[in-house]
């Protein structure tokens, strides 16, 4: 009997392009490069005979099990995503897809792209629109001030750039 896990509230259901090939590329390379080797892996394995025993073919199975989850989940979630390719009507303003650079008050400055939540890599500057500090930024236009809440607590930014380029 498994763990019980009560279900995720769900994420936005906007991505951009970018994010919507790199979803695709990566059940590609699951359902068909990962798969089959894993597949042949534990053929192999249960042909050595004892599998309680088989270290080979107990992980084969359990990484099996993994790739078929998460295919079904991309799948799933592919589905009911909505690409976002163009800009919005007012790019005078924080909306999906934006760059926004920020400016913090010690005259640092950070340029950040507002993305969908199956997007967001904070090594690359990509904020999930669902996080605080997007949720603070969007609407915003140039120079207005942003607080964002943090464990270290208020910070302040200004917005000193919005650029809707990819």
């Amino acid at each position: 009997m498994g763990r019980y896990r009560p279900p995720r509230k769900r994420g936005s259901k906007y991505i951009t392009p970018e994010g919507e090939a790199a979803l695709r590329e990566e059940v590609h390379q699951l359902w068909k490069v990962e798969r089959p080797q894993v597949t042949s892996a534990v053929h192999e394995a249960a042909k050595n005979g004892d599998r309680s025993e088989n270290g080979d073919y107990i992980y084969g199975k359990r990484r099996l099990r993994e790739i078929d989850s998460r295919v079904r989940f991309l799948n799933k979630r592919l589905d009911e995503l909505e690409v976002v390719d163009r800009p919005p009507a007012d790019t005078s303003k924080v909306r999906f897809g934006a760059w926004v650079t920020l400016e913090d008050e010690q005259g640092e400055e950070k340029r950040w792209r507002i993305v969908g939540p199956d997007e967001f890599n904070l090594r690359e500057y990509k904020l999930s629109m669902d996080s605080p500090m997007a949720r603070a930024l969007l609407g915003k236009a140039i120079d207005d001030e942003v607080v964002v809440a943090s464990p270290s607590g208020e910070q302040v930014y200004y917005v000193t750039g919005i650029d809707y380029s990819t």
